[in-house]
């Protein structure tokens, strides 16, 4: 976690606050001065929403973040998960005014959660967690947020790129990698294509073993050529001039499934 000083006393846990209120984001500075000399910190940054939140996270070491759960455009849970993917992912403290999400994964204390308005030595107690090293599972955060993602995320060179899920075509799958093919080009996620069917499953349908499509892309059907055509047609997608082979196990259900 945070390095220990040459004199013996702890370094300053480094925390980074996203909240999409900024009354919301004054209040934790004022408590985390307020408990700093019991738990000594410094807010490394600030953010307004997830999607911002993870990229500036992603470029600076960060020891904790204090996130809130309901936020517009990506919620607190989605934003936890993404940071997963970091090479040294922070201690993730969720902050809300909602006590829904507290039982299972909490009991844990993989994580902590603190329920508006927090109280000064409530978030020390939880800094405190942080400080002992203790992280937020991915498979505990996966089943807490049983919502799919709004965005697949991309690990690239210590970085975050966020891929939208609305503006993916397809994922194939390649050796140990899924290639997400989207409108603005390709990337590569380390997750199986099994995983992405179960959490997706409402939004992508299998036509192949190796390959899963957007439903709502489908556009029609081709007679396909080659080998690779299982059962003689291909899926048309909208935005992709490349014409995918449906098997014969998947015909059926992905036929149904094209748009008049």
């Amino acid at each position: 976690m945070n390095e220990t000083k040459h004199d013996g006393a702890m370094a300053p846990l480094r925390v980074f606050i996203v909240d999409d209120e900024p009354p919301a984001r004054a209040r934790l500075r004022e408590l985390l001065d307020d408990c700093r000399a019991e738990v000594p910190n410094v807010v490394a940054g600030e953010a307004g929403n997830g999607m911002e939140g993870l990229k500036l996270v992603a470029s600076c070491a960060v020891d904790v973040v204090l996130v809130d759960i309901h936020m517009p455009g990506m919620s607190g849970m989605e934003f936890a998960r993404h940071t997963q993917l970091l090479e040294t992912p922070p201690a993730v403290i969720f902050v809300t005014s909602y006590d829904q999400y507290a039982v299972e994964a909490f009991e844990l204390n993989a994580v902590d959660y603190l329920l508006k308005p927090v109280r000064a030595g409530r978030i020390a107690a939880a800094l405190s967690k942080a400080a002992a090293g203790q992280r937020a599972a991915r498979e505990v955060l996966d089943r807490v947020d049983t919502q799919p993602r709004r965005y697949l995320s991309v690990n690239e060179r210590g970085r975050i790129t966020l891929v939208p899920l609305a503006e993916v075509i397809y994922l194939k799958a390649e050796l140990k990698y899924v290639t997400v093919h989207a409108c603005a080009g390709e990337y590569l996620v380390e997750e199986s294509l099994a995983q992405l069917e179960e959490e997706f499953g409402n939004f992508f349908v299998r036509v192949h073993r190796s390959c899963l499509v957007a439903r709502d892309r489908i556009r029609g059907f081709e007679r396909a050529a080659g080998d690779d055509a299982e059962a003689g047609w291909a899926v048309v997608l909208d935005g992709c001039q490349e014409r995918l082979p449906v098997s014969r196990r998947q015909w059926t259900q992905v036929k149904a499934l094209a748009k008049s």
